[in-house]
Order: C-alpha cells, then structure tokens, then sequence
C-alpha cells in the first residue's frame, strides 16, 4: 500500500486487515502479513534542490518538470526526513510505457544516458 501525508502504516496495515478479514465468507481463513513499512514522504518543491532538479530537467530535457504526487515504496526517504532533517528529491528518468516491475518491463538507453547528464546539471545547478 501506498501512504499519504499524516498516515502510519502500522496503523493502516491495521486497518487493511481488518477490513480484508471483515469482507471474507466465515468459509474462509484470512491471513494478511505485512512485510515491510514505510512512513509517507512529501519533498517540498520550494526547497533548493528541487528548484535545482527542476532547472536541470529543463536545461537537459529542454522542457518545463511538472511536479506531481507520485507514489513510490522506498522507506529510507522518510527515515532521511525523520532523522536527518532532509528532504529527498527522487528524479525519474523512466517513461509510464517501460511498464516498470512487470513482465515486460525496460528502459531505454537514450533516457539513460540523458539521465546522467541530467544529474550532472543538477549538481551544477545545486553548488550555485
């Protein structure tokens, strides 16, 4: 499951099974394990990096970043936010068609390589 601002994953997963358990036939047994958890995690976009990704993206990409909210399962983003005071900025370099974790999934070269120089001026645009 993915998480939004101000919610709590054990209480969620809590929740969830509850609910899970509410809506099986007394026929059936349900057994719901949470493997892991993540808290939510929100990066502001009027921090200086992500002004800096934001100016990279355009000067490498030649187009405007559109910020959006999108969801993602990796923990160590709010354990960096919680512990370290710092906010994360993730920079996807992956098009909604390379089906990412399916069957078919791939990626292509070209947006690899325009990821590495993204990265690069994002550096440059970050020590200004």
């Amino acid at each position: 499951m993915r998480l939004v601002p101000h919610q709590n994953n054990h209480e969620i997963t809590e929740l969830f099974t509850k609910h899970f358990e509410s809506l099986a036939p007394k026929s059936v047994k349900v057994k719901v394990t949470a493997l892991h958890g993540g808290e939510p995690a929100v990066t502001p976009t009027d921090s200086k990096a992500f002004t800096a990704a934001s100016m990279a993206f355009e000067e490498v990409w030649e187009k405007t970043p559109i910020p959006t909210r999108d969801g993602g399962s990796i923990p160590i983003v709010s354990l960096f936010k919680k512990e370290l005071g710092l906010d994360t900025v993730l920079m996807g370099f992956g098009l909604d068609s390379d089906a990412i974790h399916s069957p078919n999934e791939h990626y292509g070269i070209k947006n690899f390589l325009i990821g590495i120089e993204t990265i690069v001026a994002f550096y440059k645009h970050y020590s200004k």
